[in-house]
C-alpha cells in the first residue's frame, strides 16, 4: 500500500494489543505512518483459535451493527469474508429474540438490518487476516512490553520488551495501548509524577459460562437467537447464538457470585432456573460440543482520562483500557470501533499542522465521551441490584421509571421500538428517545401506571 507523503504525520506507530480494539487502530495508523508495529504476548494461529490471554475470549460476544459499520470503514470486505468463514447472519429484532422482564417475549418486527453471528475467535482472525495483508503493518507475537521510554520532556518515546528470552527495543512516534487492562499506562504515568485518573467502578461480580452445542434438528423455534434479560430479583441471564461449524454458542449468568456452574448437567440445570423456559428447552435435548468455559468480571470501570490536566505526549490508551462495560450488554468491540473513528476524524484535522502529535490524548479522550454516555448510562442500570457496589446516581430512580415506561410504550409502538433498537445497536443516541412526542407517550404511561 502507497501512503501519500502529505499525510504521513510520523515515521512508527505501535499498537500494544492485538484484539479486535488494537488490530483496527494498526489498520487506521497504517494510512498515517509510514510503518506500524503490533506487539502481542500471546502467539498466532493459522486459524480460528481462543488466545490463552484472552479467557474471555470463549464466551459468546456481540458486535452491535453500529461496530460493524465502523470496522467496514476500515475493512470494506470484512462483512463478505466473515460470511465466507461461516458467521450466520440474523435479522435484528425478527430472528433475534428478546425475553424482558415483564415483556416475555419482545413483539419481532424486522427494522431493515442484520447482525452477524459468531465466535470472537473467528471475528479476530479474519480481522488479523486482513489487517496482515497491508504491507506496512507488521504483527509481532509472543511478545511482551516491559516498559515505555519516557524523555525528560516527558515525552514517551518508544519502548522494551522480551521475546523469545531475549529484550528488544522499539522507538515510535506513537504508541497506542490497546492491552485492556491499562497497566502499561498507568505505570507510565507513576515514572512521570503524573496523577492517575479518577476511576468510577460498578461493582457486579458477574460469572458467566459458556458453551458450544449441536441442537436438536427435531428443535422447533420460531427464531435464530435469543437473548434472555434478568430480573433485579434474580440477576441470572442468557444467550443463545448460532456461529460458525452449524453450532450455537450459549451463554448463562448470574450476577453477585452466583455463577453458573462448569460441568454441562449443572450448567442446563442453571438454565431451568431462567424466568422462561426457552433456553433450558432448547439446551435439554442439544449435544454439547466440548467443555463449558467459565468467565468472572468483577466491575465496570471508566477511568477519567479527559479530567486530568497533563498526559505523556506521544501515548494513547483506547479501549477497555479507558473503559470497561459489563459484558452481557455486548458494547465493548463496538465502542472501541467507534473510538477508532473519532481517532480517524482528530488525525486528518492534523495532517499538515506543524506538530500534529501534540495534544493527541487529550482531545481524543475529550472527542470520545459521546461515545462513552451510551454505554456507560446503560452499565448503570446495573444498580437495579440490590449488592452492586459503587455511587448509585442521584435521578437512578427516575431513570428507571422513565425506562420501565418506555420498554412498554416500545412493546406496543413500533416507531419507538425502532428508536430503542437503534440506540440500544449504538446507532442513534439516547437523545432520541427524549423527543418530545416520546417523552408525551411515555409520560402518558406513567400516569397512567400511578
Amino acid at each position: 500500500m502507497e501512503i501519500a507523503m502529505s499525510s504521513l504525520l510520523g515515521a512508527h506507530a505501535v499498537v500494544v494489543g492485538a484484539g479486535i480494539g488494537g488490530l483496527a487502530t494498526a489498520k487506521l495508523l497504517s494510512s498515517y505512518f509510514t510503518e506500524v508495529t503490533v506487539l502481542e504476548r500471546d502467539a498466532f494461529f493459522d486459524r480460528a483459535e481462543p488466545r490463552v490471554g484472552t479467557p474471555h475470549c470463549r464466551q459468546a460476544h456481540v458486535l452491535l451493527n453500529a461496530g460493524l459499520l465502523e470496522l467496514l470503514n476500515f475493512y470494506p470486505e470484512l462483512e463478505r469474508e466473515l460470511e465466507l468463514a461461516g458467521a450466520v447472519r440474523a435479522r435484528v429484532a425478527v430472528d433475534i429474540l428478546i425475553e424482558t422482564p415483564g415483556l416475555d417475549p419482545w413483539p419481532q418486527r424486522d427494522f431493515g438490518f442484520d447482525t452477524l453471528c459468531m465466535t470472537r475467535p473467528l471475528l479476530e482472525f479474519t480481522v488479523r487476516s486482513l489487517t496482515m495483508k497491508h504491507a506496512n503493518i507488521r504483527l509481532q507475537p509472543q511478545c511482551r512490553v516491559t516498559k515505555l521510554q519516557i524523555s525528560e520532556d516527558q515525552r514517551v518515546t518508544g519502548l522494551t520488551y522480551e521475546q523469545a528470552g531475549a529484550a528488544g527495543e522499539i522507538t515510535a512516534d506513537l504508541v497506542v495501548d490497546a492491552s485492556s487492562l491499562g497497566n502499561m499506562t498507568l505505570e507510565t504515568l507513576d515514572a512521570c509524577g503524573i496523577p492517575r485518573p479518577d476511576e468510577t467502578d460498578i461493582g457486579i461480580d458477574l460469572g458467566y459460562a459458556t458453551g458450544l452445542f449441536r441442537l436438536s434438528p427435531n428443535a422447533s423455534r420460531a427464531w435464530r437467537g435469543v437473548i434472555h434479560r434478568p430480573t433485579p430479583a434474580s440477576g441470572r441471564g442468557g444467550f443463545v447464538f448460532p456461529c460458525e461449524n452449524e453450532s450455537w454458542q450459549v451463554t448463562l449468568s448470574g450476577m453477585h457470585n452466583d455463577r453458573p456452574p462448569e460441568d454441562v448437567p449443572g450448567f442446563i440445570a442453571f438454565a431451568s432456573t431462567l424466568r422462561s423456559s426457552t433456553i433450558y428447552d432448547t439446551l435439554k435435548e442439544a449435544t454439547p460440543l466440548g467443555a463449558i468455559h467459565r468467565f468472572a468480571f468483577p466491575h465496570s470501570r471508566r477511568r477519567r482520562f479527559e479530567a486530568m490536566t497533563a498526559f505523556p505526549q506521544g501515548l494513547l490508551p483506547i479501549g477497555d483500557v479507558v473503559c470497561r462495560f459489563n459484558p452481557a450488554f455486548g458494547q465493548g468491540m463496538t465502542v472501541a470501533a467507534q473510538e477508532i473513528g473519532v481517532l480517524r476524524r482528530l488525525l486528518d484535522e492534523r495532517i499538515g499542522t506543524p506538530a500534529p502529535l501534540a495534544g493527541l490524548a487529550p482531545a481524543f479522550f475529550k472527542a470520545i465521551q459521546n461515545v462513552l454516555a451510551a454505554p456507560w448510562s446503560l452499565a448503570e442500570s446495573d444498580f437495579m441490584y440490590e449488592k452492586t457496589r459503587g455511587a448509585r446516581p442521584a435521578d437512578f430512580a427516575q431513570r428507571m421509571q422513565f425506562t420501565g415506561a418506555l420498554m412498554r410504550v416500545a412493546a406496543e409502538d413500533a416507531g419507538v421500538h425502532r428508536l430503542l433498537t437503534e440506540v440500544n445497536h449504538l446507532m442513534a443516541p439516547p437523545t432520541v428517545l427524549r423527543d418530545p412526542q416520546v417523552v408525551e407517550k411515555v409520560s402518558a404511561r406513567m400516569a397512567a401506571a400511578t
